[in-house]
Formats: structure tokens, sequence, C-alpha cells
């Protein structure tokens, strides 16, 4: 099974970033496509990071990779990156099927959109908090006070969910479509011109064995209540429409975060179970 998720955080540069660490009870099949731990395989552990707007990494999944030994974390699992305030996480289920999505829809995009130009945005698609925009904002944190461009709005949809039986392969694939279509459905229902953003991800996991289910679309018995979690924190966390994490760290102490696995050598033993109640 995997446990709620626990919101902690790590300095950075000077500056306090939140980030969701979910552990499994044992170890879970899983399909993602995260930076770190994407594909298909069996893994311990979900790690979902904030990062600034300023974010230029090239190396994400290292970084994500040195976060995960910094907290502890043994074994493979899924690392995550996003603009959002993770501690803003939507947490939804229907019928043991549990969903979190950590939702920033400053930048809807078409997929299939034949103006779009792939010269333009392959490398910024790569960084989950580097996306165009036009909302005014102060400087980034660690950036200075001098004067800088308009901030740009979060774009990242990242959605973490869990199936309590056995799915096969194609199945996995399957759940993954279909978490998609839930998402671009809530996106084009609350009025976004697009069906997700450059930088989304998703993970769907599963125990490794007991009953088997052969399905995971829309309309098979697991895949129809991942859909209908999906579509619901979707939703929810876009109705929000919360501005970017460094938007709201400006003039922030560092100690908004409970650092109970805090990098950077600091650590304390305090962690925020971030459960569906807290969630909604």
């Amino acid at each position: 099974m995997l446990n709620e998720p626990g919101l902690t955080s790590r300095v950075e540069q000077g500056w306090e970033l939140p980030l969701l660490v979910w552990r499994a009870e044992r170890p879970l099949r899983a399909v993602s496509s995260a930076p770190l731990g994407g594909g298909l395989g069996t893994r311990g552990w979900v790690v979902n990071a904030t990062v600034p707007m300023s974010y230029r990494r090239d190396d994400p999944a290292d970084h994500l990779a040195e976060l995960a030994a910094d907290l502890g974390l043994d074994g493979p699992g899924v690392g995550l990156l996003t603009g959002v305030d993770v501690a803003d996480v939507v947490s939804r289920s229907e019928s043991g099927v549990r969903v979190w999505a950590t939702v920033g829809l400053g930048l809807p995009i078409w997929a299939a959109d034949p103006a779009a130009d792939p010269a333009t945005t392959a490398g910024r698609a790569t960084h989950p908090a580097a996306v165009p925009a036009g909302r005014a904002g102060r400087p980034s944190p660690g950036e200075g006070s001098r004067a800088r461009p308009p901030a740009p709005r979060v774009g990242t949809v990242n959605i973490v969910g869990y199936v309590p039986i056995r799915l096969t392969d194609a199945a996995l694939v399957n759940a993954v479509a279909t978490a998609t279509e839930a998402k671009a459905q809530a996106i084009i229902g609350l009025g976004h011109p697009g069906t997700g953003t450059p930088t989304d991800a998703v993970t769907v996991l599963c125990p490794v064995d007991g009953p088997v289910a052969d399905y995971g679309g829309p309309r098979s018995e697991w895949g129809a209540l991942l859909a209908r979690a999906v579509y619901a924190a979707v939703r929810a966390g876009g109705l929000a429409d919360r501005p970017p994490w460094s938007e709201r760290a400006q003039g922030r102490k560092p100690d908004r975060y409970p650092p109970s696995e805090r990098t950077g050598g600091q650590k304390s033993d305090r962690t925020v179970i971030v459960g569906p109640e807290i969630a909604r």
C-alpha cells in the first residue's frame, strides 16, 4: 500500500523548498513518466519536489537522486519536480483508488498543435518550472533584488495514483492513458485552452502480487475509478489557481515547512502527513 505523503523540506541556496515523500509499506509495481524512476518497474517511494521558477539544472534525475539520498530513501523510486508549492497537493479517492495531484495550469497547451515549434520548446520542456509567461512578479529566491522580467506562471501537473489491485503491464500503461484523459477533461472543463502543460507527469502504482486486473481503460472497473479520482483532484487544484512557489516565497522566513527530513544537514523529528481531509 502507498501511504499518505509526508510534507517536508530541504534547504537549497539558502531557501527552504518543500517536497512530498510517499513511502510504500512494501515495494509496488509502477509505471511513470517521471525524470527519475520513469518506465515500468518496482518502486518503493515517490518524491515530488518544488523547485523555483529560476530552475535551470539540466540533470533533473541526478538532482532527484541526491534529494532521495539525503532523505534516506533506499532502493528504486520515482522522482518528480514542479514549480508548484507541493504543500498544496490535492488528494481524492474512489473505492480504494487514491490520487494525489499538484496542479499548475499557467501554461496550458494543446497536445496536437500544428503551430507549435518543437525546436523552441524542446529544451524548456525538460524543466518543470521553466515556462514562459505573462504574470508580473518579484525576483525568484536567490536571484537578488534587481529588477527582472515578469515572473512566469507555473505550468506542471504531477499526478500520483495508487490502484489496490495488481495491474498487468498493459493495464498499467492503459492506466496512464486513462489518467491523462481525465486530466485533460478536467482542464478543458475549467475553461483552459489546452489538454495539459509541456511538463506534466503521471505515476501509477499497484501491488506486486494478488489478484490481477487485465485492463486499465476508462470503462474498466479500476480505470473508471482512477479516472474519476484524477478528474476530481485536477479540477480542485485548478480551481484554486495558486501562484508559483517562487512568487509566494518572497519575504518568507525559511521555516514555513516542518523540517522533518531537511537536506543540507538540517534535520528534525517532525513530519506533516498530508491526508485527504487536509488536502481537500
